[in-house]
């Protein structure tokens, strides 16, 4: 980026993510109706069902049911506001004079992108991420212009790519790796790209772009909004010359363009890989090809996308030593042998983390509050983690006991006095001895949470119906059910989350592929309906 000067307007805005909130909940509520009617009339190509033609494209990125779908879907995101302090609420207030004005200036050429307002945000294993957050106009531009590209570039993506895709995500990335390591292709080589976002160069990005859209007119739009200035917390403005900034919804398209040369040329060496984002795992059979594969791809990243790879985050690893999207694999014994997933350790901690913020040791409302908030989290929590196997069962279990603790210490700080904690055992149908060895211990409240008093007053069936548990909601979610004696549950699992063509990419038979349609969806289907 090119520092292009410093704006004290840019500052105060910066400084105010929250808008102006004048209170137009009512006028954006009344709104709504019209939305919704506008957003269902028909467009000449119907571009949120099938591809438009790529000649007319800006006529269908600017119509008005486009722009009211947009705009309804950046509502639904909501977020935060941009460099000009308008919330999405406040947009949709006005949502008539907004979009009529979209519309002119577009069909104009005269749509301008504001700055982006960037802000930092830290990453889990240190360092900070930034992120470049549009104004809602800019934000909705780009969501129309993503309803329209979108339906033209997914049937060319490559299969084995997963991130921000329509039904694909995490869960699909998983089982295909799985698939993988079961097929008997035990090394991986763990690729990461650093700074991937700000390094996309644009000419390359736009050459990619005109091989099928051949609206001059929509790629100098994208070109604009690419060289949107970004603004700094502390004011600075910067022009832009490379990226692609993170938070605004063409970003993700805009990114698998890139990497689907990527991707390409992954598939053209016959070559098995996942890719999520900028994290790909491709998956050899020793160490030696895994060599050979780093280098040659070092070459083509470097010198044909020149982007460049993360040396900390990058190497050849066992599968145990893969953290993939909050996960890692154990291979048992034996090439074709059971591949269990389990959390990764990073999932682990964040989790264990989050946990202690949600349960401070001088939580200063009823206990009941704190488990309603922390049966939400886990429950989504849990609809993320579900594809784990039994062997991550026991780890879910700790995490469950380690909730109940952290909620018996709070109820022990909440006694204030140990002959309060006293009585209040008591009350609870303990002994005597056992509530005086725990109240007057002499340790403090996370000593005296697990002292055999606590334990008694508060067993795991207390909690059983008042907080959510991770490992009840892991059976939940994985019933057990009959499967033909050569197929495990968890291969069964993992075949409802695949393809067809990813089966028999895998190296594993058609006809347990087909498997999917008959038993296994159904069992997708029910945890889909549960999580």
């Amino acid at each position: 980026m090119r520092r292009t000067g410093h704006h004290q307007l840019g500052l105060v805005f910066a400084d105010s993510p929250q808008g102006g909130g004048d209170g137009r909940g009512s006028d954006a509520s009344e709104n709504r109706p019209w939305l919704l009617h506008t957003a269902k009339r028909k467009t000449m190509a119907g571009p949120a069902t099938r591809a438009a033609d790529p000649n007319r494209l800006l006529e269908e990125v600017a119509s008005e049911a486009n722009l009211a779908r947009a705009l309804l879907n950046v509502v639904r995101n909501k977020g935060a506001p941009g460099i000009d302090g308008q919330t999405v609420e406040e947009a949709e207030a006005r949502a008539p004079r907004l979009l009529a004005d979209l519309r002119r200036d577009l069909l104009a050429g005269r749509f301008c992108p504001g700055d982006i307002r960037r802000v930092w945000l830290p990453k889990p294993g240190g360092g900070e991420r930034g992120l470049g957050i549009p104004n809602v106009a800019t934000r909705v531009v780009q969501q129309a212009v993503l309803q329209v590209l979108e339906p033209i570039y997914e049937p060319t993506f490559h299969s084995s790519s997963h991130g921000f895709r329509p039904d694909r995500g995490a869960h699909t990335a998983i089982a295909e790796a799985t698939g993988y390591l079961e097929a008997g292709f035990r090394v991986v080589v763990d690729l990461d790209l650093a700074k991937f976002f700000d390094r996309v160069h644009h000419q390359r990005l736009l050459d990619r772009l005109n091989q099928r859209v051949t609206d001059r007119r929509v790629l100098d739009l994208i070109r604009r909004m690419l060289k949107a200035a970004v603004v700094m917390p502390d004011g600075a403005r910067f022009a832009v010359v490379e990226g692609v900034p993170q938070g605004g919804p063409l970003s993700p398209l805009l990114s698998n363009i890139v990497l689907d040369e990527f991707d390409q040329e992954l598939a053209r060496r016959g070559l098995r890989f996942v890719r999520y984002a900028d994290d790909a795992n491709i998956f050899v059979r020793s160490e030696r090809a895994g060599s050979r594969v780093m280098a040659s791809l070092r070459r083509f990243l470097e010198q044909r996308l020149r982007l460049q790879i993360n040396e900390e985050k990058s190497a050849i690893r066992r599968p145990e030593e893969v953290h993939f999207l909050g996960f890692c694999f154990r291979c048992g014994e034996g090439t074709l042998s059971k591949v269990g997933v389990v959390l990764s350790d990073k999932a682990r901690q964040r989790v264990r983390a989050t946990i202690r913020e949600m349960t401070p040791p001088n939580w200063g409302r009823s206990i009941t509050s704190c488990m309603a908030g922390l049966s939400r989290y886990l429950n989504g929590w849990m609809a993320h983690y579900r594809l784990c196997t039994a062997e991550a069962v026991p780890e879910l279990g700790e995490i469950d006991a380690h909730v109940r603790r952290r909620l018996r210490a709070i109820i022990v700080r909440q006694k204030k006095r140990p002959r309060f904690l006293f009585r209040h055992l008591l009350s609870r149908k303990v002994s005597r001895k056992a509530a005086a060895g725990t109240a007057y211990c002499g340790k403090g409240s996370w000593r005296k949470s697990n002292r055999p008093g606590m334990t008694k007053a508060y067993p795991p069936a207390w909690f059983r119906d008042r907080v959510a548990s991770l490992k009840a909601r892991w059976h939940e979610l994985n019933p057990p059910r009959v499967t033909d004696p050569q197929e495990s549950p968890h291969f069964a699992f993992v075949f409802s989350q695949m393809t067809p063509n990813m089966a028999v990419k895998t190296g594993c038979s058609r006809s347990l592929a087909a498997k999917r349609s008959s038993s296994g969806s159904s069992l997708c289907s029910g945890m889909v309906g549960m999580s």
